[in-house]
C-alpha cells in the first residue's frame, strides 16, 4: 500500500456537487481541491496536487475549507491518482 501525508494550503475553496447513482436515488456529495505543497528547501517553490474526496469527507471540505487553510491529508495513492500528476523537469 502507498501511504501519502500531504502538508499544504488550499489554492480556492472546494467545489462541491452532488451525484446520483444510475437507477438509485441515493446521492453522494463529490469535492475537489488543489493543494499547494511547498518543496524541500528554500525558493524551490511548489506543487500543485489536485484532491477529490467523497462522502461524509466532501460535505465536511464544503463546510470548512476555505482558501488558503493549511491543511494535512493522509490517503493512499490510487492509479488514477498518480496519472494525473505532473512533476516538472
Amino acid at each position: 500500500m502507498n501511504k501519502v501525508i500531504l502538508l499544504g494550503r488550499l489554492t480556492r475553496d472546494p467545489e462541491s456537487r452532488w451525484t446520483q447513482k444510475q437507477g438509485s436515488q441515493e446521492q453522494t456529495c463529490v469535492a475537489r481541491f488543489t493543494l499547494a505543497v511547498d518543496r524541500r528547501g528554500r525558493d524551490q517553490g511548489a506543487d500543485f496536487i489536485t484532491c477529490v474526496v467523497f462522502g461524509k469527507s466532501a460535505e465536511n471540505a464544503e463546510k470548512y475549507l476555505k482558501k488558503g487553510l493549511k491543511i494535512v491529508i493522509l490517503s493512499i495513492l490510487v492509479d488514477t491518482f498518480i496519472s494525473k500528476i505532473s512533476f516538472p523537469m
